[in-house]
Formats: C-alpha cells, sequence, structure tokens
C-alpha cells in the first residue's frame, strides 16, 4: 500500500474517532434521554461513513481498482441506525406516559 493511502486511511480513522469522542460528549453533557439519543445516532452513522470510506481507501489501494464491498454494510447501517432510534424513542415516550410523567399527548387523527 502507498504511503499517501496509509496517511489518509489513518487521518480517515483518526476523524473517525473524534467524532465518536464529540458523541460521547454529548452522552456526558446532555441530560435527558431524549437529548442524550441524538448525539450517538448521528455521530455514530457519521463516524461508520468515515471508516467505510477509509476502508474502501485501504482494500482499493491494495488490489486492482476500487473495491465498494465495504459500502453494502454502511448502506445497510445507515437504514437501520434511524428506525432503532425512533423506535427507542417511542418505547421511552410509552413508559413515561404509563409512569405519569407529563409529556405530550399522543398525536390524534384528523379525518
Amino acid at each position: 500500500m502507498g504511503e499517501v493511502a496509509e496517511i489518509v486511511v489513518a487521518a480517515l480513522l483518526v476523524g473517525s474517532g473524534v467524532v465518536v469522542l464529540m458523541a460521547a460528549l454529548g452522552l456526558w453533557r446532555l441530560g435527558d434521554f431524549f437529548l442524550r439519543m441524538h448525539a450517538p445516532a448521528l455521530a455514530s452513522t457519521l463516524a461508520a461513513w468515515i471508516v467505510a470510506l477509509a476502508s474502501v481507501v485501504h482494500f482499493s489501494s491494495q488490489g486492482e481498482g476500487l473495491n465498494l464491498h465495504a459500502w453494502l454494510i454502511i448502506i445497510v447501517m445507515s437504514i437501520t441506525a434511524p428506525v432503532t432510534t425512533i423506535v427507542l424513542a417511542r418505547a421511552a415516550l410509552f413508559r413515561r406516559r404509563q409512569a405519569g410523567d407529563r409529556v405530550p399527548p399522543p398525536l390524534e387523527r384528523r379525518s
């Protein structure tokens, strides 16, 4: 692997680590569950995209041509991460309603 490709891969992986560190700081600073869920949901997806890009650069520089197998993993993760976040938020909202906490009322269907 070329020296330039190694530098690019290292920079991408360090950048991904910085993004995850910022997500961890968001978890530490934000007080409520609903606020805390934004930091890791958004940052983990961005960090995973950066790691996938580093993987593409690494394996493409070793082989013959462009290697895009890592994009399949990241595309599936990008579809499932927001769905998981929505399900967690709805479960937490349901539990708070059951406990009698003051939360926004459910949306009513309008005809």
